[in-house]
C-alpha cells in the first residue's frame, strides 16, 4: 500500500513539474551528458515533491481513515486502514523528508552546477564525484557551525549528546527548525496573498447596488439635466 501510494504521488508530481517547468530546461539540451544530468535532477526533484505532498496529505489521510473505520467497523474491505499503516506512513515520511532535505535537494543543485574536477575525464561519474565532495564539505561545515553554536550556548552533556547521536536528536531538531521557518514564511506571505486575492476579485466582480440611495441618484440626475438645459 505504501508503494502504491508513493507511486501515485510520484506520477502526479512528475506531471506537475513537467507542466510548470520551462521547455528548455530538460528537453532542448543538445549535449547528452547535460540531458542525463537534467533528467537525474528532475527525478530527484520529483521524489522530493512527492515526499512533501505525502507529508501534507498524511494528516487528512489519518483523519479520514479513522472516520471511515469508525463508520464501518465490521467491513472487511477497509480493515487495511489501521493504525499500523498510518504509523508506518508517518515513519516513512519522516525518513524520506530528512533524506530529501539533507541529501537529495543539495545533491540535485550541486549536480546540475558541477562540471567535474580539473584534469579528470568528462562524464556523469566525474560530476558525481565532484558533487559528493562538495556535499561532504558542506555537511562538515554545517556540523561544525552547529557544534560551535552548541558550545557557545551550552557546554553540557545534553548538547554533546545531541551532536553525537545524529539520528535521535540532530535530525529531528533540524527538521523542526526548518518546519518552523516554513510556518513563519507562510504566516508572513499569507496576508499579502489574501490582500492581492481580494484586490483582484474586487476588480473582476461587479459591486452590488443594493445599498445605494435612489433618491440621491434621482436628484443628481435632475441637476445634470438642468445644467444641460441651461447650456442649450
Amino acid at each position: 500500500i505504501c508503494t502504491l501510494v508513493f507511486a501515485s504521488l510520484y506520477i502526479l508530481c512528475h506531471f506537475i513539474i513537467t507542466h510548470f517547468k520551462k521547455h528548455t530546461d530538460f528537453t532542448a539540451v543538445h549535449d547528452d551528458e547535460d540531458a542525463a544530468v537534467n533528467r537525474i535532477a528532475l527525478g530527484l526533484c520529483t521524489f522530493t515533491l512527492a515526499v512533501a505532498l505525502g507529508a501534507v496529505l498524511l494528516l487528512p489521510f489519518s483523519i479520514i481513515s479513522n472516520e471511515v473505520l469508525l463508520s464501518f467497523p465490521q467491513n472487511y474491505y477497509i480493515q487495511w486502514l489501521n493504525g499500523s499503516l498510518v504509523h508506518g506512513l508517518w515513519n516513512l515520511v519522516f525518513l524520506f523528508s530528512n533524506l530529501s532535505l539533507v541529501f537529495l535537494m543539495p545533491f540535485a543543485y550541486f549536480f546540475i552546477e558541477s562540471e567535474g574536477f580539473a584534469g579528470s575525464k568528462k562524464g556523469i561519474m566525474a560530476r558525481v564525484y565532484e558533487t559528493s565532495v562538495v556535499l561532504l564539505l558542506l555537511t562538515l561545515l554545517v556540523l561544525g557551525m552547529v557544534w560551535v553554536a552548541s558550545a557557545i550556548v551550552g557546554n553540557d552533556a545534553a548538547s554533546r549528546r545531541s551532536l553525537y547521536d545524529l539520528w535521535e536528536y540532530y535530525l529531528p531538531y533540524l527538521y523542526s527548525c526548518i518546519s518552523l521557518f516554513g510556518v513563519l514564511l507562510l504566516l508572513l506571505c499569507t496576508p499579502f496573498g489574501l490582500s492581492t486575492m481580494f484586490t483582484v476579485t474586487g476588480k473582476l466582480l461587479v459591486k452590488p447596488r443594493l445599498l445605494e440611495d435612489l433618491d440621491e441618484q434621482l436628484s443628481c440626475t435632475r441637476l445634470e439635466e438642468a445644467a444641460v438645459s441651461r447650456r442649450i
